[in-house]
This record gives C-alpha cells, structure tokens and sequence, in this order.
C-alpha cells in the first residue's frame, strides 16, 4: 500500500467550513518578546499556533490532536507513528506479542534521560503506565486491556493483558505511552511545568500558560536530529482567521490553510503543501436495526443512500477540489484502504430508486438527522441529493455540544481524522465503539474483529482489516463521502514533510 505524498498546490480554490481544517497555526513571541524570524529554520526558531490550549500536561489527562505539537516535544512516547501507517520504535526499541497476544514485551533504548538528567528506566514507564490506567482522565480506556505490569530489568517493560487489544499499540504512539518522571509525575506542577524525556523543555520564564508555550530544543536528546529547531513557539490562537492573517503577514512561519486561503498564500509568496486523505467525512447510518429509523435495517435502503450521493459533486462544488470521492470510512492512507471499493457506489438515482422500491419504500419514506456547524455547509447538497431518491431528510438543529453518537438519531454526518486500522475499527464497528452506538452487530463482522484482534502480525492483521472494510462497504454501514485534504502554508525556508498518517507532531516540520 502507498501513502499519499504531500503534493504542491498551484491553484487557489474556495473556502470550506474552518470546522474541516484538522488544524491550525499561527504566529508567536520568542523569549525575549521579539517575534522569530519566519522561515530561519535549521538552528533557528519556528512559531506554530493551535486553536486550543492543552488541558493539561499531566501525562494521565492529555488529549491527542493539536495538543501532540506541545506535549509531543515533551514527552517521549514508546512507538511513534510512521508516515506508511506502520508503528516505529520510539522510546521502545522493539516489542513482541505472544502467540496468544496476550502479552507484550517492550524493550527501551538505552542511553534516555529525562531533562533534570535521571535516567529513564524500566519502573518509569511502569509508574507512568499505570498511573494513567488507575486515573480518570482521556487515556485511561486506551490502557483498559492492561491488568498488570512487570520490569524484569531496567530495560524491559512486561504488559500482561487481560484480553488481547488491537489498539493497545497505536495508543501506545499516542498520548497513553508518553513517559513521565516518577519522582515529579504526582506533584500537582506536572500539569504546567512537566518533567519528561522528550526533545524539548518548556522554558517557564516565557511561557504563559493557556496563551503561549515556548519549548526549547536538548541536544542531548536520543533523537535529537530530528527536530531541526532550536526553539518553538506554540501560541493558543482561537481565531482561524486572526491565525491565518499573522501567516499572510510574515509572522509565522507555517499554518493551515482551507481551500480560499491557499490562494491567499500562494499570492503571498508562501508555498503551499496539501497532505492527501487527513479525514474522511461522510453519514454514518447508525440505526442498522430499525430500531428509530426503522427503514435502515434494510441494507437495500443503506445502498440506495450511497447510490443516491453524488460524491465527485461533493469534492468538486464544496470542497473545490481539496479532497478526493471515497466509499469508504478507511482512509486512502490507511493500510485498511481497498482501491477498488472506491467503484462499488457510482451516481446512480435510478438504480437507488428502484432499491427503495424494493425495499417497499417506493413513495419514499422521511429521515431525521441532527445539523451542527460541522454538516452545515454540506446539508444542503445532501438534502437535495436524498430527495432526488423520495428520501426526505428533516434537519433538526442541535449544538456543537450535542452529542449526536447515541440512539436518539438514526445517523449523522461525521468528519473522521485519520487513525490506525485497529483505531477506526474499534470505533466504527466494534459493539463499544462510539460511531457504533446501536451496537450493532454480525455474525460475520464479530467473527473478523475478534481474528484481528488476535492477529500480532502487521501484515496479516492489514488484511483482515481490509475485509471488515469490505463488508462495511458491502453493507452500507455508512455513507462515506470525501476524503478530505489540508493546506499548509510554509515561510521560505520551512517544509512540512508529514503524510496523512503522520501525527501533529514538531517532527513534521523541517529546514531546508
């Protein structure tokens, strides 16, 4: 399977919802109050900004997601995602599975040390491990499979799980598998001033917390080579477009731009960068049971909604080109990802009609779906599109704080970032998972979670991946539309060098 390349974007296109942009970034203040020079790359600075401050840098209450530019140059995690989607050794130089996948061995890499000079061991991950297990907070359930831990020496970590877990390892390259310092990792200042092994230190003096977060680079860090500055500036900007404006006026030296501001920086004298397949959005039809909407139990009536989606008008209309038409919640990154599923729902009305027909819903039946800001943009083409077919999708609006996951809605549209294979599947299919909330399920689709599950071998669980992806498709379990696309604009001097898979990560950044 090959990734999809950052490629150059050479023409400037309309402005999607700020809602699809996966991220943002801005301008910021050096240490000395002075703004870095945009673009100095290599031993120089670069400023970065993010539409939200972290919750807290308490290795049991991080969050992933923008919030990885910060603690991500803190901490060390012990794998790290690679740009192929494949898990990399990290803090661990290399795990194994047993054959019952029911335990793992991780062994460190000799030499870490966290920023106060104390060698990283075997008992502080264990500490940190079962620290966020044991505590309420975002990673907890990551960490859920874990029942005990063992360190048969400074070098080696044992996790005994109580059943085998897919995602255990993805979480372990995220926010779950960072590495705090036993001796600080209870003080209450962990949550503002951590004490971590990572490539950077966060310089207190010119920090302020919830605002601006200065990071400065150790050379004496084991990886030390791949963080090409010396110091990042990480400021909380809420405003896209205020963030966008610093970037267009030199003030910053690389940020996300939607499909309008491409443009905007290209004229500018910025270049601009597009990463393939960052997300996948689309409808997720929940209620496969009939149980609110009693005409989706009918995988003749699922079909006849993908039939009915014009998707290339999608890409084309709304997101003007940023983004590419999929069938399929995997995204084109993914090692789950089958090309050709991409061909199983074509445009087809007539044919989508005469489903519905079948299914006994000639005259059409009437579908009620929650509209926040993130379907705003697109409830218009979907409503069309539907009714074309005799489906009538009444809109019933809710807020961003709504939670539109649960029974009381048949399905909805979603925009998925990009996950492991695992990850995605757990949280699409699995009975648990949050994009499952009915809790359906098939003989068939438990059959190929439970093999994957059981599955140590990369290679062999990609495939069975790609089946459950196959049988989504097969039977309409969703309605995937696009697969989206984000825009970085860079400063002369600055590249960004991620993939789809990468995370939001300092390492995504380089110097020319």
């Amino acid at each position: 399977m090959s990734v999809l390349p950052p490629r150059k974007l050479s023409l400037g296109v309309p402005a999607v919802a700020a809602l699809l942009a996966l991220s943002a970034c801005g301008g910021g203040d050096s240490p000395s109050g002075e703004s870095p020079e945009p673009g100095s790359g290599g031993a120089g600075d670069i400023s970065l900004a993010v539409q939200a401050a972290p919750n807290s840098l308490d290795p049991a209450q991080l969050n992933d997601g923008q919030q990885r530019y910060i603690w991500g140059s803190v901490y060390d995690t012990l794998l790290y995602p690679g740009e192929d989607g494949a898990l990399q050794p990290n803090a661990a130089e290399s795990w194994e599975y047993s054959e019952d996948a029911r335990t793992l061995t991780l062994d460190l890499r000799d030499g870490m040390t966290f920023s106060d000079g104390d060698p990283v061991t075997a008992e502080a991950v264990k500490t940190t491990l079962e620290r966020t297990r044991t505590t309420v907070g975002p990673q907890q359930g990551n960490l859920a499979a874990v029942e005990s831990i063992d360190t048969p020496d400074e070098d080696t970590v044992v996790l005994n799980l109580s059943s085998p877990d897919p995602n255990l390892l993805g979480s372990l390259a995220q926010g779950a598998g960072v590495i705090g310092d036993p001796d600080t990792i209870d003080s209450p200042d962990t949550a503002l001033d951590p004490v971590g092994s990572g490539a950077y230190v966060l310089d207190q003096d010119a920090t302020v917390a919830g605002s601006s977060y200065v990071l400065e680079r150790r050379d004496d860090h084991w990886n030390a080579d791949a963080y090409p500055f010396e110091t990042v500036t990480v400021r909380v900007i809420a405003d896209r477009t205020a963030a966008v404006n610093a970037l267009l006026a030199g003030e910053v030296d690389a940020g996300g731009v939607d499909a309008a501001q491409a443009k905007q920086a290209e004229a500018a004298g910025l270049g601009v960068t597009v990463v393939e397949g960052q997300g996948v959005g689309g409808l997720v039809l929940a209620d496969r049971g009939g149980q609110v909407a009693p005409e989706l139990a009918d995988v003749r009536v699922r079909q006849a909604i993908n039939l009915a989606l014009d998707r290339q008008g999608f890409v084309d209309a709304i997101l003007q080109g940023l983004g590419t038409p999929t069938t399929q919640i995997f995204n084109p990154a993914s090692q789950a990802y089958v090309e050709a599923l991409d061909e199983e729902y074509p445009h087809d009305p007539e044919r989508a009609r005469e489903l519905l027909a079948e299914a006994g819903y000639a005259d059409g039946f009437t579908l009620e779906l929650p509209a926040n800001l993130i379907v705003q943009n697109f409830q218009p083409s979907i409503t069309q599109a539907l009714e074309d077919v005799g489906i009538t999708v009444e809109w019933q609006p809710v807020t961003m704080q709504t939670n539109v996951q649960t029974t009381d809605w048949a399905g909805y549209f979603n925009i998925g970032s990009v996950a492991p294979p695992a990850r995605t599947a757990a949280l699409y299919y699995a009975p648990g998972g949050s994009h499952n909330p009915f809790g359906y399920q098939d003989p068939e689709l438990d059959a190929l979670l439970e093999e994957a599950a059981n599955t140590v071998d990369p290679d062999e669980a990609a495939e069975i991946y790609q089946e459950i992806n196959e049988f989504g498709v097969d039977n309409a379990l969703f309605a995937p539309i696009f697969a989206l696309s984000q825009g970085w604009a860079l400063a002369p001097g600055v590249t960004f060098e991620g993939t789809a898979n990468s995370p939001q990560d300092i390492r995504s950044f380089g110097a020319e």
